[in-house]
């Protein structure tokens, strides 16, 4: 009985993300597909209904995501190196700016304790981050529910807001006929036992992150050659919208309400940083700024690739920067937490020895 219930609350979960995918898609709204999706699951959710998506599900979604991004990776991508060098420079930076302002103004404005406004403030990895938050450091329901905040406002933004900033440039599209099915199911097989396997290390992002390297070594070495179909991507999309619909349905009103300044600090320094770092970037390499732009948004990776791909952004570009991200967040979230206990200690030291006196 529990099976069944399990296989309709997936199954309607499924259906409602189709029905907002394909209607968003049909309205030409920017990434339409996974935010008519998760839409329209936080609605499911939100009248009662049970949502849920099988992690087979999502793990393949975010393997497909992968492969095709990764498909953008062959030999005229050599080219733009110089180019890139800049603009993951330039990312570096956004991160490191964004996490000690964030932080910074979540501890002095808002008096949360600098574990938890540093993980509330990591721009990319919520997975990780409260991973780490229910280890011991910091407050993990705060933690969640920032992240929470931050990533579902940043999905429904971003798309609009770089298709203003500039448009795609069709020549960046490399590979455009879809890759054989033997191929494809070759990729799929290979990716999903080691990204399952990735994940359970602990590793972020691990499926996207697998289907990303599989895919560009592959075309990179010329075994492989175009994407994955359309089809197969918009399926890919619209389960992802379906994550993160049922991710909503996790908010806790309450809470939130509490942590709403917050999390507008959060996401309001986040995403004015990005498009900062953008604009400096696109004067120095000339890129189109909504793909610099959706490259550097600090929303969930999985999201921001897919959205990237969804808005016909040079594929490998994409993939260069969020799997660069990641490598830079996994470095920089344990430096600012070892920085935030030193500080921590630092004032505990010159309250006892104060005390003393």
């Amino acid at each position: 009985m529990l099976l069944r219930n399990d296989l309709q609350v997936a199954g309607l979960t499924g259906l409602a993300a189709l029905g907002g995918a394909a209607l968003a898609a049909l309205l030409g709204i920017p990434a339409g597909a996974l935010v008519g999706a998760m839409l329209t699951v936080a609605m499911l959710a939100a009248l009662g209904q049970n949502v849920a998506v099988p992690a087979i599900a999502r793990d393949l979604a975010f393997l497909v995501i992968g492969i095709s991004l990764g498909a953008g990776v062959d030999a005229s991508v050599v080219p733009h190196l110089p180019g890139w060098s800049v603009s993951l420079l330039g990312l570096s930076m956004a991160l490191v700016t964004t996490m000690a302002a964030s932080s910074m103004l979540l501890r002095k404005v808002f008096g949360i304790d600098w574990q938890t406004a540093v993980l509330a403030s990591s721009p990319g990895t919520m997975s990780n981050a409260v991973a780490i938050a229910v280890e011991g450091k910091g407050d993990a329901s705060a933690v969640m529910m920032l992240q929470l905040m931050r990533l579902i406002i940043l999905v429904t933004l971003v798309p609009p807001i770089a298709s203003f900033l500039g448009a795609s440039d069709p020549s960046s599209s490399v590979t455009r006929s879809a890759m054989s099915l033997l191929a494809l199911v070759g990729l799929l097989f290979l990716g999903l036992p080691l990204g399952r396997y990735a994940g359970r290390k602990g590793v972020s992002a691990a499926c996207l992150l697998t289907g990303i390297l599989l895919s560009g070594l592959s075309h990179g070495a010329g075994l492989v050659h175009g994407a994955a179909p359309s089809w197969m991507i918009f399926l890919g999309f619209t389960v992802t919208g379906a994550v993160l619909g049922t991710q909503i349905s996790k908010v806790d009103l309450r809470l939130a309400m509490k942590l709403v300044g917050a999390g507008a600090v959060v996401v309001g320094m986040a995403l004015g940083m990005a498009v900062a770092f953008a604009l400096i970037i696109r004067a120095l390499t000339g890129f189109p700024l909504g793909q610099i732009l959706i490259a550097y948004a600090p929303g969930g990776v999985e999201a921001m690739a897919a959205i990237g791909l969804a808005l016909g952004y040079d594929p490998a570009f994409v993939a260069a920067h969020h799997f660069a991200r990641i490598l830079i967040l996994l470095v920089l979230v344990p430096v600012f937490l070892s920085r935030s206990r030193r500080r921590d200690n630092w004032g505990r030291d010159n309250d006892e020895s104060g005390g003393q006196a």
